[in-house]
């Protein structure tokens, strides 16, 4: 009887890819929104839960769907499908990262911004560096130095750090004039030890 849940119990939580049309792949990934990665000869798509392929293998990379998003990349060139494998946002930036507080931070022609589920820009394109939103708020830099802003692209803590890391349980890692400091979402700063 130990024997038969066991062997129920396996047959129960065998993850969808061991379907038989996973064979037909050199790599079958997680499931997210519905849709799973696949690979096959460095081509990537996704396939539904019945193993039909919904986006075609012919991206190079790809990055697992978060708010509904997944960025794909073919031809060194980055853009978004949405949750029904469609490509929303065109393949155009050069860098992208996953959605984060409704946003997607990306990158074209050396600059980062932000932009919504449509593709639109609502933070400009302007800054050297950026990371995606943590806990509200990103970190950005321009000329050398760094800040963060919200998720309305408005300065909430000035560009006056020469390295800043995003914000992890309430407090995010600075250094000014050569010290490391804590500061908090106000600005606040506290040495770091």
């Amino acid at each position: 009887m130990k024997y038969l849940s066991i062997l129920s119990f396996m047959l129960l939580c065998t993850p969808g890819w061991s379907q038989q049309w996973a064979k037909q792949y050199d790599y079958v990934d997680d499931w997210y929104c519905g849709l799973c990665i696949v690979e096959k000869d460095g081509k990537h798509g996704f396939v539904d839960k019945e193993g039909n392929l919904v986006v075609p293998l012919i991206y190079q990379e790809e990055m697992h769907f978060n708010e509904g998003m997944a960025a794909v990349m073919k031809d060194g060139k980055w853009g978004f499908l949405d949750s029904t494998g469609k490509l929303v946002i065109p393949l155009q930036y050069s860098e992208v990262y996953t959605f984060t507080n409704g946003l997607g931070l990306v990158m074209k022609n050396d600059k980062y911004g932000f932009i919504d589920p449509s593709g639109k820009a609502v933070i400009p394109l302007i800054f050297d560096n950026a990371s995606s939103f943590s806990e509200g708020l990103a970190v950005v830099s321009k000329n050398g130095m760094w800040g963060f802003i919200d998720t309305h692209g408005k300065e909430v803590i000035p560009m006056k750090y020469s390295y800043a890391v995003s914000f992890n349980e309430g407090y995010a890692k600075t250094k000014r004039n050569g010290k490391w400091l804590l500061i908090d979402k106000n600005g606040k700063e506290s040495p770091a030890e």
